[in-house]
């Protein structure tokens, strides 16, 4: 579906022509004028449901009034001032501390990148200079980012394949398969999992899975790291989801939600570790140019406190919208936790692209997971109000006809 009529072609024309693409899927052509909260607004004034939140990053909706209540206080003062590092910037002392604050004791001091992918190449160099060893395990299934390293801990071959060489020793297993386990040993450098893996339609490992992968790696001397790059900021219906199993990672990725729709990342890890990157160890081994831009770190903190409030109604809402998917036939499982869903359906994939297509003709703006092109996203914005799940879920049921 084109959402364009034929006096305003010209930007559709413009915007195969002058921006590179990463996907062709012409459902996704929506020509936006504004948005707010959960709904995004095209030029024709059409008004959608987002109930995939920039695939996880509008946590607190679009343009949350406290979010630009504090980019503009700050860019009254000072944007972009200098490289990481050389200047202290208050907005990212203010949000590392009320971050922190809410992390387990050995995860205290954050280094502030520009999105997902930076965060796991940051860890991934973290892990290295820790122990000096080779191998990354990860999952199939999994997606880490594009940039080179965290394309070599994808969990696709089909992706990975077309820009290899990639990092060496890269190995990948079964998601929750306890006997890859006992495959890690004294070579392994890291192991990087998402706790509830997204690629595949929201995945929860198997019960003691977490655990039997910290004391695994605790006892060889590889670090643990988590990429909560879509499940973080209250997304599962905690703050994080490793809260869900109490198993707490080395280091911990986030992004995507962190910035209130601002572009911010991090990676964050013990105090110890991260001395690891300081003078005199390798000077600039890591660095980045915008990361904790003032602007991103005020939009993140005001997020942060809004997503804090947030947490008690967020199972409610989750229960909300498993109810409505319970009556509905072509709906086999619903997976994950929090708004953090995903719905297995009875389609083929030539039948979930005209699903999608019918619920974008409802207004209704969802997409399937990565790597499982029959099942669907339900990620709205944490601030979805039960009215507005009741009207989305409506919309999503009269889609739902014989294709």
């Amino acid at each position: 579906m084109n959402n364009f009529n034929n006096s305003d072609k010209t930007s559709l024309v413009n915007f195969h022509r002058y921006l590179a693409q990463s996907s062709t899927f012409e459902p996704f052509i929506i020509d936006v004028d504004k948005a707010e909260g959960v709904y995004v607004w095209d030029r024709q004034g059409e008004k959608y449901f987002d109930f995939i939140s920039s695939i996880c990053v509008n946590n607190v909706g679009h343009r949350n009034p406290a979010v630009l209540r504090a980019i503009n206080e700050q860019m009254e003062k000072y944007l972009h001032v200098m490289v990481y590092g050389e200047f202290i910037q208050q907005p990212q002392i203010d949000y590392a501390q009320k971050l922190c604050s809410l992390l387990p004791p050995q995860l205290q001091k954050i280094f502030f990148v520009n999105s997902g992918s930076e965060a796991i190449e940051g860890a991934i160099k973290l892990a290295r200079l820790y122990n000096r060893r080779g191998e990354i395990i990860s999952f199939r299934g999994s997606y880490h980012g594009s940039t080179m390293g965290a394309v070599s801990a994808l969990g696709n071959m089909e992706i990975r394949n077309r820009f290899n060489p990639l990092l060496p020793s890269t190995v990948l297993y079964d998601y929750g398969m306890f006997e890859c386990i006992d495959k890690i040993t004294e070579k392994t450098c890291c192991v990087i999992i998402e706790p509830i893996q997204a690629g595949t339609g929201m995945t929860v490992p198997p019960e003691g899975f977490l655990s039997a992968l910290r004391e695994k790696c605790t006892s060889v001397g590889a670090l643990l790291i988590y990429d909560e790059i879509q499940t973080g900021f209250g997304r599962t219906g905690k703050l994080f989801a490793f809260e869900h199993s109490g198993v707490d990672p080395d280091i911990l990725c986030i992004a995507k939600g962190m910035g209130g729709g601002m572009p911010l990342g991090g990676f964050v890890a013990s105090e110890k570790l991260m001395s690891l990157l300081d003078v005199p160890h390798p000077l600039m081994g890591h660095a980045s140019t915008f990361g904790g831009h003032p602007l991103s770190c005020v939009a993140a903190l005001a997020a942060l406190n809004i997503i804090v409030d947030l947490l008690p109604a967020l199972a409610e809402k989750e229960a909300r919208i498993r109810s409505a998917l319970k009556d509905i036939p072509q709906v086999k499982e619903v997976q994950g936790k929090g708004l953090f869903l995903g719905a297995q359906m009875s389609y083929t994939e030539t039948e979930m692209n005209a699903l999608i297509n019918r619920l974008m003709q409802n207004g209704f703006i969802s997409f399937y997971p990565l790597f499982n092109h029959t099942a669907i996203c339900l990620t709205p914005p944490l601030t979805v109000t039960l009215d507005e799940i009741d009207e989305a879920m409506l919309r999503f049921r009269t889609a739902q006809t014989i294709v």
